[in-house]
């Protein structure tokens, strides 16, 4: 079936959700317009899967490996890993499998499960960069007190909420679009389930959708942006209460790390949010590659940025390649180690 048939393809009969009726199926856009390129125009796509599954999982790795990285800094920089792998994960299948194989059709409920990992883990991520910016005013502003703050039952606690947090405000959203039923054009406008993007196919009242759509949007990301900059405000105020610049330089530069990965994320995010309700007048494959570019730029950017600016995670890494190819050098790095704990 052609993205032509698809589009104009429609269903003037209600078709309910409902167990007893046959599954419904979806269609997930491909590049429409491109298609003779879209073969082509995947092959960037896969490279940044690969460079974010890679990163992420070296990142993940070395934290988990690396003694000297078991500090509260790297446990939530792992978390944030964990989160961008998620993320990357949820969609490989969906996205590749529309690029290359043609296979656009996806079933309501599976599409709701996209859907559910794919926000719920946008959510987590925001979460962990409202964790992080904490640490850093911490670091910062109360140095003294940093070591109590941040124990292990803390950092625990704060990823538990994050999570409970996530499910709370997800839960909602996905038992009601349970509840639509459709009768129109199937063909949602991205390669993969986007809430938004799903409810507007209904042709039944989802008014409550999209209230529960934007509650869950404004209790996480609407609410932990606000405070992430908050933090930076009371950091900038204590970094320029500091006498010496070459502190001051340091203090900036411990924090250049976190506001790189605040700013990737949160700028497609809103890029994204304000393209699906204002930019119509873009064509359709104008949408669907800036959808995944904005999807796969926090995972693909977030391991490179924290590998060249933060040195500690770049001389682990480096040790483990070269614990990897040099054999020798793996021994002078055990009796370094042992010398050092």
């Amino acid at each position: 079936m052609t993205e032509t048939s698809l589009s104009s393809q429609s269903f003037p009969m209600l078709v309910p959700n409902n167990s007893n009726a046959q599954p419904l199926i979806f269609f997930l856009m491909g590049i429409s317009g491109l298609k003779a390129a879209q073969y082509w125009i995947s092959i960037p796509f896969c490279l940044l899967y690969v460079v974010a599954l890679s990163g992420n999982s070296m990142i993940l790795f070395v934290v988990l490996c690396e003694r000297s990285l078991h500090k509260p800094v790297y446990c939530f920089l792992s978390m944030l890993s964990v989160t961008d792998l998620s993320l990357s994960l949820c969609t490989l299948s969906a996205i590749l499998g529309v690029f290359w194989f043609e296979a656009q059709e996806i079933s309501l409920n599976t599409c709701i499960g996209q859907m559910f990992f794919l926000d719920g883990f946008t959510f987590m991520e925001s979460g962990v960069l409202l964790a992080m910016a904490f640490d850093r005013f911490v670091t910062i502003c109360d140095p003294l007190r940093y070591t109590t703050i941040f124990t292990n039952a803390p950092i625990a606690k704060i990823g538990i909420n994050v999570l409970i947090r996530n499910v709370a405000v997800m839960l909602p959203v996905v038992l009601f679009v349970k509840r639509l039923s459709f009768c129109s054009s199937m063909v949602l406008s991205h390669s993969y389930c986007y809430h938004v993007d799903l409810i507007q196919l209904s042709c039944t009242d989802n008014r409550i959708n999209s209230i529960l759509g934007l509650f869950a949007l404004f209790s996480t990301t609407g609410f932990d942006c606000p405070c992430i900059l908050l933090c930076y405000i009371l950091i900038i105020r204590s970094v320029l209460s500091i006498a010496s610049s070459e502190e001051r330089q340091k203090a900036f530069n411990t924090c250049t790390s976190h506001i790189s990965a605040a700013a990737i994320f949160y700028i497609p995010l809103i890029s994204l949010s304000l393209a699906h309700r204002c930019g119509h007048s873009a064509p359709p494959f104008v949408h669907t590659i800036r959808a995944t570019v904005f999807l796969l730029i926090p995972p693909v950017l977030n391991p490179i940025i924290y590998s060249v600016k933060t040195k500690q995670i770049r001389k682990a890494i480096i040790k483990v390649l070269i614990q990897k190819h040099a054999p020798g050098h793996h021994q002078l790095f055990l009796i370094r180690d042992k010398a050092i704990y």
